[in-house]
Formats: structure tokens, C-alpha cells, sequence
């Protein structure tokens, strides 16, 4: 169990990817996202191993990410966010994504 404040203390926000490239020099097939958080936050980029969706499937489409980590460096990429995904045994990393169409830069709580 964890206090309410620590779950509070996590800063998930709603993201629409506006930019996806291919990320040859990761060890774990991943894709390089750029993600707009709205004025607020602005653009993040993240690293994520969603290869299963195809590029057009993630470019323009909402998902939450964690905006409040410390910066990753995965290989040469500085990764901003993490984007949250449930585990699939078969599908590797499910995108969690809002199921209407949300304001980037949106508050999850």
C-alpha cells in the first residue's frame, strides 16, 4: 500500500503524439515519439516499445505518460516521458489512452 499523497505526487498527463520515427539503434524495437502536452509542457520526446502499432496508428492519437520523471537517456535519445501502457503477455506494451478526445497537457486524477 502507498499513501494517497504519493500516488499524488505522480504527474500523468494526457499527450497527442504528433511525430513518430524509427529507432534503429535501440537494443528492444522501439519507436522515437514526440508528444505535445499543450502549452503548458510543450513538446516531450519519449522512447517507447510499442512496435506492434504501426506508425500510423500512434501518430496523432492520445496516450498518458508520466511528465514529472527525471530525464532517460536511451541510447541517444533523452527520454522526457514515460508513456503508460498495460503488459500484454502477447503484445508487449498496450497503449492507456483516454476514450474521448481529451486536451492535451490534461491532468489525470
Amino acid at each position: 500500500m502507498i499513501a494517497f499523497e504519493q500516488f499524488e505526487a505522480v504527474d500523468m498527463r494526457v499527450g497527442r503524439i504528433v511525430e513518430v520515427q524509427d529507432f534503429p539503434e535501440a537494443r528492444k524495437p522501439a519507436w522515437k515519439l514526440w508528444i505535445d502536452f499543450g502549452p503548458e509542457l510543450g513538446v516531450k520526446a519519449s522512447s517507447a516499445q510499442l512496435t506492434h502499432y504501426p506508425r500510423g496508428e500512434l501518430l496523432d492519437t492520445l496516450v498518458v505518460a508520466v511528465v514529472n520523471f527525471p530525464p532517460r537517456q536511451i541510447g541517444p535519445v533523452s527520454s522526457e516521458v514515460l508513456v503508460l501502457g498495460a503488459l500484454d503477455e502477447r503484445l508487449g506494451v498496450v497503449l492507456l489512452r483516454p476514450d474521448k478526445d481529451a486536451a492535451p497537457g490534461a491532468a489525470i486524477g
